[in-house]
């Protein structure tokens, strides 16, 4: 478990962009990702019957439809217990294998901070 209150600034911006998300939408994932000029891209998770994407996953989307070269960091705000390794690869095409991805839980407790790698 991560100290929330011990996060960067820019990180924890990430994961209350990301849990807002969440609530706004009322979908099951928040995500949100900050770019390499410091831009942040937020979304919740798309469920239709034609496409089926992630919070994470349509975040980075976000990013690269926006002109984002790379990433500095990924929240996500889940009742999961672990990033799904679709979403890391998503996160690591863009931002590299270093790129940290933050896992909250709905109280936007940080609870593990992995790499994309």
């Amino acid at each position: 478990m991560t100290d929330s209150s011990a996060l960067d600034p820019e990180d924890r911006k990430i994961v209350t962009l990301a849990r807002s998300a969440r609530a706004r939408g009322g979908v099951p994932e928040g995500a949100a990702v900050r770019d390499e000029t410091g831009r942040t891209y937020v979304a919740g998770t798309v469920d239709l019957p034609s496409l089926r994407l992630s919070a994470l996953r349509t975040a980075v989307a976000m990013a690269v439809a926006s002109g984002a070269t790379s990433l500095e960091a990924a929240a996500v705000v889940s009742v999961a217990e672990a990033v799904p390794e679709e979403d890391r690869a998503a996160v690591r095409d863009l931002g590299g294998a270093d790129t940290p991805v933050l896992l909250a839980g709905p109280d936007g407790a940080v609870r593990v901070t992995v790499t994309a790698g």
